[in-house]
């Protein structure tokens, strides 16, 4: 039997929390066990509710959820959080990330995502929307002379994500480099790259840049 995924809403909007709510119990082992309209209690309701995933809200009274994930960075993080918001600004995004939020979405996204975030957040992954993910990428792409644009076109065998991965590391960007720009573990990093080798069927990083090259990723 799987384990169910336990679930604390943070958020001062109790209609897109009702919203959420009904969304997730669709989801068979997902449990909604806890709910917040405001920052004050969140730190203590969700060890109460042993949740297991945080979906938290920047803008909330009397404590906005930036001050939460520091209140948990000070103790210690009693759960993974996922941040869901209406905010897109970069700088927003990399606060919440190096204060140890493991996902980041907008509330724009949040019908078409939120399942595939928790699932993949609670598995020990880092999730971001498509816009949120474009943005960290092109934040510090964007002037780099031998990248080629656009980026984000599809391609049949590698995954959006592993076309940025594949970009940067045929950039000579080192995996501890790819980890820092883009908010992912070093783990990610690595289990990204051997993905991308198995399905390129090669052994090394030339094989990488060659197949880079070819599809236009870089510029020569």
């Amino acid at each position: 039997m799987t384990q169910n995924i336990r679930i604390h809403l943070a958020d001062d909007h109790q209609v897109l929390i009702d919203g959420l709510t009904n969304l997730l119990q669709t989801v068979d082992n997902f449990e909604v066990v806890g709910k917040s309209l405001d920052g004050t209690t969140v730190y203590n309701d969700v060890i109460q509710d042993n949740a297991d995933i945080l979906v938290l809200d920047i803008s909330m009274p009397k404590k906005d959820g930036i001050e939460v994930l520091k209140e948990f960075s000070e103790k210690e993080f009693p759960c993974k959080v996922i941040i869901l918001s209406s905010y897109d600004d970069l700088k927003i995004i990399k606060e919440v990330m190096k204060l140890g939020a493991k996902g980041y979405l907008t509330k724009k996204c949040a019908g078409e995502n939120i399942i595939e975030a928790i699932e993949a957040v609670y598995q020990g992954q880092e999730y971001f929307c498509d816009a949120v993910r474009e943005k960290i990428f092109n934040s510090f792409a964007h002037n780099n002379p031998k990248l080629n644009k656009p980026l984000y076109v599809e391609n049949p065998i590698l995954s959006a994500r592993e076309i940025e991965i594949i970009t940067l590391i045929s950039l000579e960007y080192s995996g501890k480099e790819i980890s820092e720009q883009l908010f992912i573990s070093m783990n990610t990093v690595e289990t990204h790259r051997k993905n991308i080798m198995k399905k390129l069927q090669t052994k090394n990083t030339i094989g990488l840049v060659k197949y880079a090259l070819k599809n236009n990723l870089i510029n020569p």
